[in-house]
C-alpha cells in the first residue's frame, strides 16, 4: 500500500514536470541590457522629434548632444552626453553583440509577417509586412531574438502580436544597419540597431528604440518602456498637449487588463505538490 502511494506521488510529480517542460524548454538566453534597460530611447548622434510624441520612459544620448522636438514631445528624464549616457551606450554594445552571437538560430527568408513563432533565435533576411505573432505557449520565460543582418523595415500598419504569455521585454531585434518602423505600425520589442532608427507617423513601440551609432528619429509616436526583466517599472510620464494617439495605443491587446493566470496556476501546482509531500510523509510515519 505504501509503495502504491509513493508511485502515485511520483507520477504526480512527473505529470507536473511534463506540464511545465514545454514552457521552460523553449526558453532562450535573455539578452543582458545592463543600464541600457533603464531607457526607452538611446541614440548616438541625435534624437529628433516631430509632433506630440509620448515616450513613457527615459532617454539617453551619447556622444551627441542634440535632442530636439521636446516639446511638443514628452519623455522621462534625459541623460545627454553625461556619464550615465556613456555607460548606457557601452551596455547597449554588449547587449547587441550578445544578441548577434546567440546560436543555434533558425533562418527565415523573406517577409516574417503572417507567421506564428515560438520562443527562439531567428535569423531573418526580409522585413515585416502584416502581422507577426509571438506565441509564449503559456510561458513568461521565453525569449525571442531576431538577428537582422541588414535593415529592418516594416510595412504600413504592420503589427507584432503577443499571445500565451509572451512579453515585450523578452523580444529583441538585433539590426545590422538601420530600422524603419513604418506609418501606423504597432511594434513590440527591444530594437538594437547598429546605425539608426526611424519611427514614422503614428507608429508605436512597446519596447525600446536603441541606436548605437546614429540617430533616433520620431514623428508623433508612442514608445512604452516595458516593465519586467529586472528593470523595474518606468516613472509615469504625462501625455503631451495635443496628443493624437490613444492612451493605450501600442499596448498589445493581449496585455490590456491581463490577469496573471500563469502565476496563479504555478502557485496552485506548487501548493498541490507540497500538500502531496506532507501527506506522504504523514502516511509513512503512521505505517511505522
Amino acid at each position: 500500500m505504501i509503495n502504491k502511494r509513493r508511485s502515485i506521488f511520483s507520477l504526480s510529480l512527473a505529470a507536473l514536470a511534463l506540464i511545465l517542460w514545454p514552457a521552460s524548454a523553449l526558453a532562450n538566453t535573455l539578452v543582458p541590457l545592463g543600464t541600457a534597460g533603464n531607457y526607452a530611447v538611446i541614440a548616438g548622434t541625435t534624437v529628433t522629434n516631430t509632433g506630440p510624441t509620448w515616450i513613457t520612459g527615459q532617454v539617453a544620448l551619447s556622444p551627441g548632444s542634440a535632442v530636439t522636438g521636446f516639446p511638443p514631445g514628452v519623455s522621462g528624464h534625459r541623460d545627454v552626453a553625461n556619464g550615465a549616457a556613456v555607460q548606457a551606450k557601452v551596455d547597449l554594445t554588449t547587449a547587441y553583440n550578445n544578441a548577434a552571437g546567440q546560436t543555434p538560430f533558425i533562418t527565415i527568408s523573406g517577409n516574417i509577417g503572417g507567421r506564428t513563432l515560438i520562443a527562439g533565435t531567428y535569423r531573418t533576411t526580409g522585413g515585416l509586412t502584416g502581422t507577426l505573432t509571438l506565441d509564449g505557449k503559456g510561458s513568461s520565460s521565453g525569449v525571442w531574438i531576431f538577428q537582422q543582418p541588414s535593415t529592418l523595415i516594416t510595412g504600413t500598419s504592420s503589427r507584432v502580436r503577443l499571445i500565451n504569455g509572451a512579453q515585450p521585454c523578452d523580444v529583441f531585434w538585433q539590426v545590422g544597419s538601420s530600422a524603419t518602423i513604418a506609418v501606423s505600425t504597432t511594434f513590440v520589442g527591444n530594437i538594437m540597431a547598429l546605425t539608426s532608427i526611424a519611427m514614422q507617423t503614428g507608429a508605436t513601440l512597446n519596447g525600446r528604440a536603441m541606436a548605437r551609432n546614429g540617430a533616433v528619429t520620431l514623428d508623433t509616436n508612442r514608445i512604452i518602456q516595458p516593465s519586467g526583466c529586472g528593470y523595474g517599472v518606468p516613472a509615469g510620464v504625462r501625455a503631451p498637449t495635443g496628443n493624437v494617439l490613444a492612451a493605450n495605443l501600442g499596448v498589445p491587446v493581449e496585455l490590456q487588463g491581463e490577469f496573471p493566470w500563469l502565476i496563479l496556476i504555478g502557485a496552485g501546482a506548487a501548493g498541490a505538490v507540497v500538500v502531496l509531500g506532507f501527506g506522504s510523509v504523514r502516511r509513512r510515519r503512521r505505517s511505522l
